[in-house]
């Protein structure tokens, strides 16, 4: 998880008992994502080595938005959206913290409770002096909005607001403020952090005295053995809160993973022991079509972002695409999680009188399922139709299957095509 760190970064965690560290998140969404856990993880790790994590929701920074990795200046959210983003966040960072009082007690600070006092000129003379233009320029998030790659090659860029060139400032100041107050000396992050990290490491050193000491430690991106973004899905992020990415989503995310990403993955995201993880690999690698790496990397990621009952339930479902698994105690998000993919329809609710199932499954449905009577008909002659995991006749009604949460019907032709109907 190392990427890079200032000289000196070790030997400090070495000799100081407790080492305060913090990491920023910037409350641009109500919900952190999975990008986002790599770095929680790095405060999980701080505070297991008996250190105190400090993690700051960034609510004045947030407010202009880090130019970092950005191709194009983002919308400004409001402060009402802000504060509810930081109470999301926060609710979140509870989960893999310990919060229990004692030197190595996890901390979460808002930067919106010291920049709410500061005025603009109060800035200028405090901070702004101190950092020239000519280093704030040397950045290479700063060079490629203004058009340059670090290589001096060109980019095509939208310009540089000075909104998010005072950015780093903004950053750096945070650790002046947090290394003042919590006597915090060290800042981790991403390795995309590294300038604005080491804004504030200069800061410190040029106004917290000659004795003062700032360290830098980042981690590398998560990205795919193809070298893709990590996180990313065809439905967008992948959100650690429920109601944005469901627990069985997320589980067969991670599921997902290919067997050129996982033993990366595990090794970020879970806090299984070295010796654990290389067991794993070896059984996997006697039979990777059981996923053994996967599926211990999805179990141990959904119960700590969710929960146990989270992971249970996200395996029941998992198991209902291959025949097995309780349909009826799927509640509604997980049923339309579980086959999202799947052929669909909807029906009137009134068109259920007397219908049978060969109808129902070729006329009424549109020929979505069967596209006619006579084929729907033979297929169910031959024990091939299951519905709601009842298998059916020609003569039977479609009201004679009980539905699932008073309003689905799911349809089974031979062992692997699935169908949803809707009544509406």
């Amino acid at each position: 998880m190392l990427h890079d760190a200032m000289p000196g970064t070790a030997e400090h965690l070495t000799a100081q008992q407790p080492v305060s560290g913090y990491i920023g998140f910037d409350p641009t969404g109500v919900s952190l994502h999975i990008g986002s856990l790599a770095t929680i993880m790095l405060l999980v790790h701080l505070q297991r080595a008996g250190h105190r994590p400090v993690a700051l929701v960034g609510g004045a920074t947030g407010m202009i938005g880090d130019p970092t990795g950005k191709s194009a200046e983002r919308n400004l959210l409001d402060e009402d959206t802000l504060r509810r983003n930081q109470e999301g966040i926060k609710a979140q960072l509870e989960k893999f913290l310990d919060f229990t009082p004692g030197p190595t007690a996890a901390v979460v600070v808002n930067n919106y409770d010291w920049f709410k006092k500061f005025n603009f000129l109060e800035f200028l003379r405090e901070v702004g002096k101190h950092i020239t233009v000519n280093y704030m320029m040397a950045k290479d998030s700063v060079k490629r909005r203004l058009g340059t790659d670090a290589d001096g090659t060109e980019q095509r860029a939208d310009g540089l607001s000075f909104t998010e060139f005072s950015y780093q400032l903004l950053q750096g100041y945070d650790f002046l403020h947090l290394y003042r107050t919590l006597n915090c000396t060290l800042q981790m992050g991403g390795s995309d952090q590294w300038g604005n990290i080491t804004t504030g490491t200069e800061l410190i050193r040029r106004l917290a005295g000659s004795e003062a000491r700032a360290y830098a430690l980042t981690t590398p991106l998560i990205t795919k053995a193809d070298g893709s973004k990590f996180g990313k899905t065809e439905g967008g992020n992948v959100w650690l809160d429920p109601t944005m990415t469901s627990p069985y989503q997320f589980y067969q995310f991670f599921l997902n993973a290919t067997d050129a990403d996982v033993p990366r993955l595990i090794r970020v995201f879970t806090l299984l022991s070295q010796q654990e993880i290389e067991a794993l690999e070896a059984e996997h690698a006697q039979a990777p079509h059981l996923r053994t790496l996967q599926k211990a990397l999805a179990k141990d990621v959904t119960i700590r972002v969710h929960s146990e009952e989270a992971y249970e339930a996200a395996l029941a479902a998992s198991q209902v695409l291959f025949g097995g698994g309780d349909l009826s105690s799927l509640d509604e998000q997980t049923l339309l999680d579980v086959f999202a993919g799947v052929p669909q329809a909807e029906i009137p609710r009134t068109s259920l009188t007397n219908l049978n199932v060969v109808t129902l499954l070729s006329e009424t449905s549109n020929s979505v399922i069967f596209p006619s009577k006579g084929e729907a008909k033979r297929m169910i002659q031959g024990g091939g139709v299951i519905l709601n995991r009842v298998k059916v006749t020609v003569d039977q009604l479609a009201s004679d299957i009980p539905l699932l949460l008073d309003k689905y019907y799911v349809a089974q032709k031979g062992r692997r095509n699935y169908f949803l109907i809707k009544l509406v």
